[in-house]
């Protein structure tokens, strides 16, 4: 699933491809929202931090899965 977050005083947004459900992403943005940094485990392991107070917003990809190929018509 992409994750995409945009920070305040940066013109890029953020996105992150995770394995975490759409349940696990939108309780990690709530706890930073509160007062934490946004802590997410990217698709090959890595992992993104960024201070809670900075987010501007958050968009939560589907956790469907892209399909490839000619069978995806």
């Amino acid at each position: 699933m992409d994750v995409t977050i945009g920070v305040q005083n940066l013109t890029r947004e953020v996105t992150v491809e995770t394995e975490q459900t759409a349940a696990d992403v939108a309780a990690a943005v709530k706890k930073a929202l509160a007062g934490g940094p946004l802590e997410l485990t990217d698709s090959r392991g890595r992992q993104v931090i960024i201070p809670g107070s900075a987010i501007g917003y958050v968009e939560i990809g589907s956790e469907e899965q892209r399909k490839v190929g000619f069978g995806a018509v």
